[in-house]
């Protein structure tokens, strides 16, 4: 049941990590920061069910049985066709920026891309279908509190998410004695060459403001100047072992660093039973892979309906007890439990295991620390790069 999710992390990491062009960065086709009643009746007129839909994901994110798809299409009478054609969404975009741009069909109706760059981009470009929240009941009933109107996409306007990560601090419990709970520990002398600090410029400057106390979203290049600074002050000091991409899971589950930044799903699959995750208490980052339909989908109400389906917590709760990422339906905790409870065996171990992580269901205190990646546009996004960047080069 639990799986590897290196390659999925790796790939996301391969985005740069979710920069964000804002309104001014994009040359605009249409696209709008805000989407108004009339805008959403304007796309929706007419449109009907087709009774099937094209979806393309990022490898691992649905059983190997398609044992949620075959429960949706039973349910719907919707058939699915699944491909799992994305591995980094940089190229994903520039394969569909194209047929978009002319308003032509890309061959899917719903496609999952993670906050950042490129998503930014579609919305902007107007390449994506305004969402309809009359037929997201079960989104309005069930998502998470955590999962409504993020930052990225103010009011879900054009997405909904379907799994999430955290950037926190992994710790070993062999070598680390002390309860790690702030990010200050990461800038402790005593750790000195036992630190582990991410290499991406946005996950170690936003884990550089939050030290500070500044929040990401809201920062200004002021602010990244004093965070860059703190972050050259550690590595100066020689605290920093070295600067990570996907390497770390190995170097703190050996014990070559012993506390080191992490995002939450290759802590509960792939390290150590020594290895513990925390949630800093002044915060960490939010990452969301999103549904969302293209603008040309040629079954956008059959993408929407199986869009809301799956916030359906007894049809979310089997594809969450094989993801194993956060879930944006928490109340899918409660089936899980209860599955447990009915299994034997690995399987109840292992679904008790799943039932009760804080890895996959955050409580309310953790999901209010966390925080999304600043928006930038071009010229920010270049300014913030040339901050922060040069750290974990050691320039």
């Amino acid at each position: 049941m639990a799986r590897s999710t290196i390659s999925r992390r790796r790939a996301v990491q391969l985005l740069g990590a979710g920069f964000a062009l804002a309104a001014c960065g994009v040359d605009g086709q249409g696209g709008k920061e805000k989407v108004s009643q009339s805008d959403v009746q304007e796309y929706w007129s007419g449109k009907a069910k087709t009774g099937r839909l094209s979806w393309a994901n990022w490898p691992g994110y649905m059983q190997d049985d398609r044992e949620t798809i075959k429960a949706f299409e039973k349910a719907t009478g919707i058939k699915v066709t699944y491909k799992e054609v994305i591995q980094e969404t940089g190229p994903w975009f520039g394969k569909i920026q194209a047929p978009l741009a002319a308003g032509q069909s890309i061959g899917f109706d719903l496609m999952v891309m993670t906050n950042g760059i490129q998503l930014e981009k579609c919305r902007q470009l107007g390449y994506l279908a305004p969402l309809d929240p009359s037929r997201l009941p079960n989104f309005a009933a069930n998502a998470g509190p955590g999962f409504k109107n993020p930052s990225y996409d103010p009011g879900n306007a054009f997405t909904v998410p379907y799994q999430a990560g955290i950037t926190g601090i992994a710790y070993n419990t062999k070598y680390v004695k002390d309860e790690i709970t702030s990010i200050a520990q990461l800038f402790d002398p005593r750790y000195k060459g036992r630190v582990g600090m991410m290499g991406d410029s946005q996950e170690l400057g936003s884990f550089g403001m939050l030290l500070l106390g500044i929040d990401p979203e809201k920062s200004a290049p002021a602010d990244w100047e004093k965070a860059a600074a703190k972050l050259r002050e550690q590595r100066d000091s020689g605290i920093v072992r070295k600067y990570y991409r996907q390497d770390y899971v190995d170097a703190v589950s050996k014990g070559d660093v012993w506390l080191t930044m992490a995002w939450s799903g290759d802590v509960y699959s792939l390290t150590s039973p020594d290895v513990r995750f925390v949630v800093p208490e002044e915060g960490g980052t939010l990452w969301t892979d999103n549904m969302c339909i293209p603008k040309t989908a040629e079954s956008p109400v059959d993408a929407l309906t199986l869009m809301d389906w799956l916030y359906v917590p007894a049809n979310n709760a089997p594809l969450t007890e094989f993801v194993n990422y956060i879930t944006p339906v928490p109340a899918t905790r409660q089936i899980i439990a209860a599955d447990a409870a009915k299994a034997t065996g690995d399987d109840r171990k292992d679904l008790t295991r799943l039932s009760t992580s804080p890895l996959v269901f955050p409580s309310a205190a953790d999901l209010a620390r966390l925080r999304h990646y600043r928006r930038l546009t071009q010229a920010e996004e270049i300014q913030y790069q040339k901050v922060f960047e040069p750290i974990a080069k050691g320039a």
